[in-house]
This record gives structure tokens, C-alpha cells and sequence, in this order.
């Protein structure tokens, strides 16, 4: 009799575990839908419900198949649509669902897009998910707006940071920061511009370094500003840039004006 009963409670069991779904963890890359990977691409036309952030562009924005599900959950200065535990916890409630869900964030998830905190929740609560990476805005930005990151005569390294840490303070790396022969990108460091600057120069970096910021890179509204780590703030403050901006610091910034091919490009 036992083992008459023991398939049927296994299918039940079964039956049980496939309603729960799988939640894709998606980098929507900078900004132009070119850069998608061909993965990220066929999951927006797959997916049940899309969860996506603020610097997911439009363009992209508009590939998701029109029978989805899209839930805005975009993070903005000092405005935060649901706070990121509210988040990790949406995802794991449409998954438990039976729905696939993306999670789709601008750039790579696992460079400062708070992917592996959301990937942390998802495993404790036993929801499947796969990683599928971006285009990181200092990879995507960086060549369109001319400046190569790394260059065997100016920089043998490449330092990622961001422009302020979780409890909103900037108490960073800085003597790290400005080593020489090395490209500095900083990511949301545009309204802590000039005291990054100030920070840098104190910490030993000339102030005649290259800087640039770039606004919204690789869209069609791309603006480059280049200058020097002592003149860049007033630059940025004079032509008004807004986020997203990434910040690059170094001696490559200098080949921008020569290698530059995409966008509008500002330079003193």
C-alpha cells in the first residue's frame, strides 16, 4: 500500500515546487539598447513581470513585450520609490507566484546595483534566479565618449568607486584614489563633485589631473564635459548636468577630443 501512495504524494510534491518561479537578475547595460546582451533581449520578451530601475532607459524600457507586467522601482536622489528590503521582498513574493520575473537594472547588477544584496534575499527564501550581466556605464560610457580606460603611455589600472557609501558619507580611500598611472571612474559622485576634487588634491593628485563628466552616456542626449580636477566643478555647475553622470579622472580623459565619435562634448 505504501508503495502504491508514495509516486502520487511525490507528484504532489512536484506540482508544489513548480509554482514557484525563477527571478533573472538582468543588466540593462548604460543606456543604448544596442548594448543589451542577446539574453537580456529574449528574456524582456519572455518575462511575466519586469521590476526596473530609474536608469533603465526608455529605448530599452520599450523592448518589454506588451502582455508583461512592468513595476517601477527606481531609486532617485533623496527620493526612493520602495526601500531596497521592500524590494528584495516584492521580487520574492511575484516569484513564489509562479511568475519569471526580471529584475532589470541599468549597467551590470553587480557593479553598485545593490544585485547581491537582492540575490542574498532570493536565496534564503529558496527562489531560484540566474545572473545575466551588463554593460557597466564605465565600460559603455568610457568608449563613447573617446576615453580608454586603460593606455599603455598614461594609465597600467583602472579604479571603480562610488561618489558616496550606504550611511551617505564620502569617507573613502583617498591616498588609493590618487595614485598616479591610474583611471579613477566614479560612479553617483556628481553632487559630491568638488569636494571629491578637493579630496583628490589633497591627497596628492595634481590639479591640473584630466577629469570629465559625462551626462546620460551613450543615449542620444550624451554630453561630455572635460576639463582639470581643479576646474571641472565649475564646469559641471556652469552647463548644469544632471544624473546620471559618471565621473573619470586621469590622463586618458586628455584623448577624448581626438577620439571621441558619439555625443556632444563641452572641453576647457
Amino acid at each position: 500500500m505504501n508503495n502504491l501512495l508514495a509516486p502520487e504524494r511525490q507528484s504532489n510534491a512536484d506540482r508544489d515546487k513548480s509554482k514557484t518561479g525563477i527571478v533573472y537578475l538582468v543588466g540593462a547595460g548604460p543606456g543604448d539598447p544596442d548594448l543589451l546582451t542577446l539574453k537580456a533581449a529574449r528574456l524582456l520578451k519572455q518575462a511575466n513581470v519586469v521590476v526596473y530601475d530609474n536608469l533603465v532607459s526608455d529605448e530599452v524600457i520599450n523592448l518589454i513585450h506588451s502582455g508583461a507586467e512592468k513595476i517601477y522601482v527606481g531609486k532617485e536622489t533623496s527620493r526612493h520609490t520602495l526601500p531596497q528590503t521592500e524590494i528584495n521582498q516584492l521580487l520574492v513574493a511575484l516569484a513564489k507566484t509562479g511568475k519569471k520575473v526580471v529584475r532589470l537594472k541599468g549597467g551590470d547588477p553587480f557593479i553598485f546595483g545593490r544585485g547581491g544584496e537582492e540575490l542574498e534575499t532570493l536565496a534564503d527564501q529558496g527562489i531560484a534566479f540566474e545572473v545575466v550581466p551588463g554593460i557597466t556605464a564605465a565600460n559603455g560610457v568610457s568608449c563613447y565618449s573617446g576615453i580608454p580606460l586603460t593606455h599603455r603611455d598614461y594609465a597600467q589600472s583602472c579604479l571603480f568607486t562610488t561618489g558616496h557609501l550606504k550611511d551617505g558619507s564620502l569617507d573613502l580611500d583617498w591616498q588609493s584614489l590618487a595614485r598616479p598611472s591610474q583611471t579613477l571612474v566614479i560612479y553617483m559622485g556628481l553632487g559630491a563633485l568638488s569636494e571629491i576634487a578637493q579630496q583628490l588634491i589633497r591627497h596628492g593628485m595634481p590639479a591640473n589631473t584630466p577629469a570629465a563628466t559625462i551626462e546620460k552616456g551613450t543615449t542620444h542626449q550624451q554630453r561630455v564635459i572635460t576639463g582639470t580636477l581643479l576646474t571641472l566643478p565649475d564646469l559641471v555647475q556652469a552647463v548644469g548636468l544632471k544624473s546620471p553622470s559618471l565621473i573619470i579622472v586621469g590622463q586618458v580623459v586628455a584623448l577624448s577630443q581626438r577620439l571621441q565619435w558619439f555625443g556632444k562634448s563641452i572641453q576647457a
